[in-house]
């Protein structure tokens, strides 16, 4: 083999992956930000510049779909991750018998499809038959009031994802070295203090971990309020997923779609950023 031919060897290799990326990643993205620069009328396509951004400062719906999202993230996200926080602490304890079982019944909600759990949470929370309100005895409104669709949520988003975050939390607790514990002991340190000195210094990887992944996961739900209330009532569990959705496939207005998905993308970039710096080891 020669030595030009050496040279070319590990381009060959990549080949593949790189034409796989170009043709369904790069190309999908390059598509999408022309298409943001077209409006579309009827079923007439007119280049349209950024006038498809400007609109997105005008459209209150676009708004109240942010503003929904970001009422899940800044409520829903911390409590779920408290949650799994906790979880893991539990996991990790040698009080709890039968870890293994109860681990993988935590876990298991994870593997079930956006769309299934969904369905299985507008059934057993359907005001007239639901189950849960036959259980509490109660008329609770869930899935047909502003208040209560947004608990209806929360509670299906934190069933399906605390397990999984969990999970994410215990391995790293169990790779905290002992040490550490041990030297805290014996400078007096009590549970609480060892908690806050060590355990959670230790848990910031992870913390910083969860929060990028569940504030991407947010900002980009569209399932699980599509399938429960199709946005309702009242626009309530409208999300910029689904508002992009509704603009590219019911509507058709590709154009916009577009641009709401790169507006979605810049906020998660922006949110992105500010995580890193505030959550990131500063040592």
């Amino acid at each position: 083999m020669t030595l030009r031919a050496r040279a070319l060897a590990p381009y060959l290799f990549i080949l593949p992956a790189v034409a796989l990326f170009a043709t369904f990643k790069l190309y999908p993205i390059v598509w999408s930000f022309l298409l943001s620069l077209f409006r579309t009328e009827g079923t007439v396509q007119s280049f349209a510049g950024p006038a498809n951004y400007a609109r997105l400062v005008n459209d209150a719906l676009f708004w109240t779909a942010l503003g929904n999202t970001g009422v899940i993230l800044v409520v829903q996200v911390p409590i779920m991750l408290i949650l799994a926080g906790a979880l893991a602490l539990a996991f990790d304890s040698a009080l709890l018998r039968l870890r293994s079982v109860v681990r993988l019944g935590f876990f298991l909600p994870i593997v079930t499809g956006p769309v299934a759990y969904g369905l299985l949470f507008a059934v057993l929370l359907n005001p007239q038959s639901g189950l849960v309100n036959w259980l509490i005895g109660v008329d609770v409104p869930w899935l047909s009031d502003k208040f209560w669709a947004r608990i209806a949520l929360g509670l299906a988003l934190t069933w399906h994802y605390v397990g999984y975050n969990a999970m994410i939390f215990l391995s790293r607790l169990q790779s905290l070295p002992r040490d550490q514990y041990d030297a805290a002991a014996v400078d007096g340190a009590g549970t609480w203090r060892s908690f806050w000195h060590v355990t959670l210094p230790g848990l910031r990887p992870v913390v910083l971990l969860t929060v990028v992944m569940s504030t991407i996961g947010t900002l980009q739900l569209f399932d699980e309020p599509y399938v429960l209330t199709r946005g309702g009532p009242d626009n309530a569990l409208l999300t910029l997923g689904l508002y992009l959705y509704e603009n590219g496939f019911r509507y058709f207005d590709f154009g916009y779609a577009s641009a709401i998905a790169y507006a979605l993308a810049v906020v998660i970039a922006l949110l992105g950023v500010v995580q890193f710096r505030v959550l990131r080891d500063k040592t």
